[in-house]
């Protein structure tokens, strides 16, 4: 499938997909870290930054404790990837100026900005990635650790892109770039125009 810009945008926006068939090429330390780099820098309210980001790299302890969380549908195909990161954010953040915490009601907007910051920085250095809300959060949470006070988002695999005869039969239909709604399904001026 051809993806198709209805207005000038940069090609990365539209070449990034999500494919499911990894190669297994192991990702070095400093190539994850620089996904988190660029995830470091996405914007925030009041900059209280409340993205957590925990991973593990294919073969490691980190990585089987997260995998061991995903639905099996996911692990038929993610035991493949060079590195799984689970997306998590702080739900109280401290605003500049002040010392108490309070509730935050933005972070998991901000941390989806993050995430999209990893995901494009992983494609400008020729890897691919693949959110997944198939996974058991309250497991995540316990093979992680993680404690009150902090949401759990998703997984994200990330890896070289494989070929789509590394997948089951039924999967390799779907390893293809997807469509998009128009713009005019998701974009009105002056007032809410959306259909139900």
């Amino acid at each position: 499938m051809t993806r198709t810009a209805q207005a000038p945008v940069d090609r990365r926006f539209i070449d990034r997909w999500s494919p499911r068939s990894f190669t297994g090429k192991p990702i070095s330390a400093a190539d994850i870290m620089s996904l988190f780099e660029a995830a470091r820098w996405a914007p925030s309210t009041s900059n209280t930054q409340p993205w957590r980001f925990v991973y593990g790299l294919a073969g490691s302890a980190g990585f089987e404790a997260i995998f061991s969380t995903l639905v099996p549908f996911n692990q038929g195909w993610a035991q493949r990837a060079s590195a799984l990161v689970a997306v998590l954010s702080a739900t109280q953040s401290v605003a500049p100026g002040t010392a108490q915490a309070k509730p935050s009601p933005n972070h998991a907007f901000d941390t989806g900005a993050a995430w999209m910051s990893l995901a494009l920085q992983a494609e400008t250095m020729g890897w691919r990635t693949h959110a997944m809300g198939g996974f058991n959060a309250d497991a995540l949470r316990l093979q992680l650790e993680v404690p009150a006070g902090f949401a759990v988002h998703c997984v994200v695999a990330v890896g070289e892109q494989g070929p789509r005869e590394n997948l089951p039969a039924a999967l390799q239909e779907r390893e293809v770039p997807n469509a998009r709604q128009p713009l005019e399904a998701m974009v009105a001026e002056g007032r809410f125009r959306f259909q139900a």
